[in-house]
């Protein structure tokens, strides 16, 4: 089930920056708490606080999270096993934790306990340790303008109400201290963008005018995933996945 939140980016971001030594564990765990509150991780051998599971995976030599932000027909940051594939699209994001030789990939749900406890509670699969399909920061960057520009050219030619691109009010700020400063400006942008297609509004058009409208927020939103994955993977040397 898809939840509505930015749990997994922030997961990534914030673990990225505690990695790279620019802010303490506590930091990064409060900070992704704050997003979508407490955070357990449910694997084989028990359930665990993600503080816990980030200190045991550190002692196991974890170098750095990856982001996923697939859709049906795009496993964007996937590279298999399909069981962790499927929940992971299913989810609509993931984390997943790059050890010497192996990866662990993380989904997100809803945890709900009680009549006042809500959450998040990370399922911990095997994930491949291949390295998946995305783009530098730089090709992701210029893919991103080309595709708001060619949005805008094609949602400005649609007559009906409130058309024009989505506004670009809302969607927080999501990287962590230690990133780059244009990683910060395409994260930023992307989320933006990001909030925004949750937004768009399509009723009031005919048919014809809602194909028009899918086909140039269905491009937007391809660029907008892989812009966020890039910005997220410009910390972390995320290549070296082999012992």
């Amino acid at each position: 089930m898809r939840i509505d939140s930015s749990v997994a980016p922030t997961l990534v971001a914030w673990t990225n920056s505690w990695l790279a030594g620019q802010v303490s564990l506590d930091d990064a765990v409060d900070r992704v708490e704050r997003v979508a509150g407490p955070q357990v991780v449910a694997a084989e051998s028990g359930e665990t606080t993600l503080r816990a599971f980030l200190i045991d995976r550190r002692s196991d030599g974890l170098c750095g999270f990856r982001l996923a932000l697939p859709v049906p027909g795009d496993p964007l940051g996937l590279t298999g096993p399909p069981a962790f594939n499927g929940a992971a699209i299913e989810a609509g994001e993931a984390a997943i934790a790059v050890l010497p030789g192996r990866c662990v990939g993380l989904v997100p749900a809803q945890d709900r306990r009680g009549s006042s406890y809500s959450g998040i509670r990370w399922t911990a699969e095997d994930a491949s340790p291949a390295m998946p399909d995305v783009p530098s920061l730089a090709e992701a960057e210029r893919a991103l303008t080309g595709a708001m520009l060619a949005a805008t050219d094609a949602l400005s030619a649609v007559d009906g109400p409130a058309q024009g691109f989505p506004s670009l009010r809302g969607g927080e700020e999501e990287l962590a201290p230690g990133y780059p400063g244009r990683a910060h400006r395409v994260g930023a942008l992307a989320a933006r963008l990001a909030a925004a297609l949750r937004l768009a509004d399509g009723r009031g058009l005919t048919s014809g005018q809602v194909a028009v409208r899918h086909e140039a927020l269905r491009d937007l939103d391809r660029a907008v995933r892989r812009a966020r994955v890039a910005a997220h993977h410009a910390l972390a040397d995320l290549g070296q996945t082999q012992p």
